[in-house]
């Protein structure tokens, strides 16, 4: 995907593309691909394959949900910043938490924070299942694009999402979500949205609504919740 087809599917999801958001991501790029030379960041670092697979599809998420409308925005396991850093170029009016458990990601992701001259956006260096003990219902919007199981993701995301706010997980193939886990949460699944990339890759979009305070034992301790799912 080069930059013209990448603004022409921005326009199709409502995307402004200006010239200074552009730039913005050109920069990120190839801030990206300089220290993936020393660091484990991505393995996909061709520039057509990283618009498609890491910058276009970060904002497919606006084929779910309308950010426009929120002000607050959490995404859990960033990892290189995907896709919490793209979406803070393309929503700049959004107030940003990044959360990624490895020390040297965090370093990379302030030093594009810096680089790009991102303002109201912050890297918090910890577990997620940590973080959420402590910092309950905070978020309008929390997302995930990891590759952990669903019912694992709700557990981690839930506790954050401010009541009557949403949960957004980025999958691949569909997966089974499970009623029960949905139950103790005090959560429902508002609606899912299947598509295909340009190159064929699978993507499933689930929206979950969270109705009610989470139950302050969730969540779980790391080894709990990979023991026995909700």
């Amino acid at each position: 995907m080069n930059e013209i087809k990448f603004i022409e599917e921005l326009k199709k999801l409502n995307i402004s593309s200006e010239q200074n958001k552009l730039l913005k991501l050109k920069k990120y790029y190839e801030i990206l691909i300089e220290k993936n030379k020393v660091m484990n960041l991505t393995a996909i670092t061709e520039i057509d394959e990283v618009y498609l697979k890491h910058f276009y599809d970060s904002l497919t998420i606006s084929k779910i949900i309308d950010l426009n409308l929120y002000e607050t925005f959490c995404d859990i396991g960033t990892g290189a910043g995907f896709p919490g850093i793209v979406i803070k170029i393309f929503y700049p009016h959004l107030k940003v938490t990044l959360i990624e458990s490895m020390t040297k990601r965090v370093e990379f992701l302030k030093y594009v924070i810096k680089e790009l001259e991102l303002k109201d956006i912050e890297v918090i260096n910890a577990r997620a299942e940590e973080y959420a003990k402590t910092n309950r219902e905070l978020f309008d919007i929390v997302t995930a694009r990891a590759v952990a199981n669903i019912n694992i993701l709700l557990e981690y995301s839930i506790p954050l999402v401010k009541i009557g706010k949403y949960f957004v997980a980025m999958k691949g193939k569909k997966e089974e979500v499970s009623t029960s886990c949905l139950n103790l949460l005090n959560t429902s699944r508002a609606k899912i949205e299947s598509f295909n990339l340009l190159n064929g890759d699978e993507r499933t979009l689930y929206l979950f609504l969270k109705q009610n305070k989470t139950p302050i034992k969730y969540p779980r301790k790391y080894n709990e919740i990979k023991k026995k799912n909700l």
